[in-house]
């Protein structure tokens, strides 16, 4: 996953400008149909019992990833196909933090549930 420009100046200024930055509470997970970029876009899924899904992340050395599965509701109505995830600081509207393609698009139908398996969501810096 890469940062996304909101992140990169928050790191900046708080590590080298002395500019205190608080990190959220609680991280959520969003699905998206387009791209993202690094000043956030894309389509996020919307409709269908869809909702941002809260995640935990543990770290070690220069990788953080999620510690448990990620599961999103049994979607009520056809998503669409599935190319991005972000991790967000509001459970709606907010900030991107940091986003990612899939590495294999997943269509999403009634009835199907998105899981993202413990372990699978990484976040490195290099």
């Amino acid at each position: 996953m890469s940062f996304s420009n909101y992140l990169e100046t928050k790191v900046l200024d708080h590590v080298f400008g002395g500019t205190a930055y608080t990190a959220p509470t609680t991280l959520y997970v969003a699905l998206f149909t387009t791209d993202n970029t690094d000043s956030g876009g894309g389509t996020e899924v919307s409709g269908g019992a869809y909702a941002r899904q809260t995640v935990t992340f543990t770290t070690s050395g220069a990788t953080t990833s999620n510690d448990s599965d990620i599961e999103f509701p049994t979607a009520t109505a056809n998503y669409g196909t599935v190319i991005a995830v972000a991790v967000m600081d509001a459970l709606t509207g907010g900030n991107q933090l940091a986003y990612a393609g899939l590495t294999t698009d997943k269509t999403i139908e009634t009835g199907d549930v998105f899981r993202i398996p413990a372990g699978d969501l990484d976040i490195t810096l290099d």
